[in-house]
């Protein structure tokens, strides 16, 4: 009877192992299919692609959709600027949502439930409704009205990376508020009698914090430049209102199609065909292509500042 129930307790877990596999595959199938396909039409021709008997394997393997959009979008001056903008927005703003977050989560001064309730309002209220404010700003900057009172007149920066910088040196840039929020949730899990033995030892405040706090949250810094490198890698919110002339993937991406058409007299494109699609479909391909390699350097980091933050769903 034993050796019959270990059989039938076998097959069962065989048998929900295999629907959980096959649910997993599934899943991942979905998710994938629309991306392989993409990645077999970027390397089809244009006859390929108006072959209806061509599916997924290209008859005519051919790089001509990807030399087509480096060329007419500038690709890689706009990944170079791309990256600048990406990485330094991602290094400011790990260091400054680090500081902030580890003085909401361990100290307590008047206006703590004030700022803490300012944070979660970046979150919530929609950027689109303080953007004219922010366009004026820097359009017309002026550091407490010195540059007026002293130069007479007013600073404009944009289409540089200053208006990037600012946001996120002020913890106001592109979801800043969240990783605030993942950072004070992290640091408020780390128990106090680390930082409780330093200074019985002597330690100062600052010394604490850069010597045991910030070791301990590496891997949760590497998380939130992961974060912020990505999103601000394809946002076309600030991107399109503070770089009208300068050169950008996510801006090649919303006016790529555009730029096409009017370059395209020499190979042909006209609005509705395969081939436009395609070209538009590529040039994702290329804009995704740097943050899979970032992933793949970062992801050890990245799934244990996941699982310390704290953070689910």
């Amino acid at each position: 009877m034993r050796a019959k129930y270990l059989n039938l307790h076998a097959i069962n877990g065989l048998f929900w192992s295999v629907i959980r596999y096959l649910l997993l595959i599934g899943l991942a199938f979905l998710i994938l299919y629309p991306l392989l396909v993409k990645l077999s039409n970027s390397f089809m021709s244009p006859q390929d692609l108006i072959d209806g008997t061509v599916r997924f394997i290209p008859r005519q393997f051919t790089w001509f959709n990807y030399k087509t959009v480096i060329e007419y979008t500038s690709f890689f001056k706009g990944l170079s600027n791309t990256f600048g903008i990406s990485f330094l927005s991602g290094i400011i703003q790990m260091l400054v949502c680090t500081m902030v977050g580890y003085g909401l989560a361990r100290f307590n001064f008047k206006g703590k439930s004030v700022i803490f309730s300012l944070v979660v309002l970046t979150i919530l209220i929609p950027p689109q409704t303080y953007m004219i404010s922010l366009y004026m700003k820097f359009s017309f900057f002026d550091l407490f009205g010195l540059m007026s009172t002293f130069t007479g007149g007013t600073v404009r920066l944009m289409d540089s990376m200053w208006p990037m910088a600012i946001l996120s040196m002020i913890g106001f840039g592109f979801k800043n508020g969240l990783y605030i929020l993942i950072m004070r949730q992290y640091f408020k899990g780390i128990p106090k009698e680390l930082e409780e033995a330093a200074y019985v030892d002597g330690s100062g405040l600052f010394r604490t914090f850069s010597m045991i706090i910030l070791p301990l949250s590496f891997s949760m810094m590497i998380t939130i430049f992961v974060f912020s490198f990505s999103w601000q890698w394809t946002d076309s919110f600030y991107s399109s209102m503070f770089f009208s002339q300068f050169k950008l993937l996510s801006n090649s991406l919303l006016v790529g199609f555009e730029g096409l058409m009017m370059e395209g007299a020499t190979i042909g494109l006209k609005q509705g065909q395969p081939l436009t699609a395609t070209l538009t479909n590529t040039m994702s391909l290329l804009v995704v292509v740097p943050l899979i390699i970032v992933y793949l350097f970062a992801q050890k980091y990245l799934v244990e500042g996941i699982e310390h933050s704290g953070i689910v769903g």
